[in-house]
């Protein structure tokens, strides 16, 4: 055996010990989280009790998911995939179904910031709506899914789409905003 074939099979053993031990200290923070999930290096999961994962869930590197309410939920369904990059950004609520793929670089979000003109936008909060992504969706890299949104069961969102609206099952959207193009066949 070449010593470069020996290194790489230390690191695979080293990459599958540090998942397991990222999934253990999630779970002793309160993250509830099913058999067989897999985390890449650099997640981070602010309140991480709010957080349900499924089973068979893998996510890649540098995952953000930024919990910024007590009361906010985060659900994940089974077999979904998330991509590096992806950040997920929650005060009430946020639910992505099962059989789900979000490419690198998606942004989620279920709060916007108000805007009204004669106060300082730091001192206006925030005013949020749930976002669902139905199951079987597919988010195109860097898609951004705005709060109030629902995704319907096998829907394509194009890469660098914007979703500021609902989308129907089965159909494919891109752009900014995102519009129906055509319904998967």
């Amino acid at each position: 055996m070449e010593i470069y074939q020996l290194i790489e099979i230390m690191f695979r053993d080293f990459s599958v010990l540090a998942g397991r031990v990222r999934t253990s200290l999630l779970r002793f923070r309160g993250a509830s989280i099913g058999r067989k999930s897999r985390f890449g290096r650099g997640i981070e999961i602010w309140r991480p009790w709010t957080v349900s994962i499924g089973c068979y869930v893998e996510f890649e590197g540098s995952v953000f998911i930024k919990v910024v309410s007590e009361h906010a939920k985060i659900k994940i369904g089974d077999y979904v995939f998330i991509g590096k990059g992806v950040e997920i950004d929650v005060a009430e609520m946020v639910t992505i179904g099962p059989h789900s793929l979000l490419a690198p670089g998606v942004f989620i979000t279920d709060h916007n910031h108000n805007i009204a003109r004669h106060i300082r936008i730091d001192e206006q909060g925030c005013k949020s709506r749930p976002v669902l992504i139905g199951e079987d969706v597919w988010l195109g890299a860097n898609a951004v899914v705005l709060n109030g949104v629902t995704i319907g069961k096998g829907a394509v969102v194009g890469a660098g789409s914007v979703v500021t609206d609902n989308v129907p099952e089965y159909s494919i959207v891109a752009g900014v905003p995102a519009k129906l193009l055509r319904y998967r066949e």
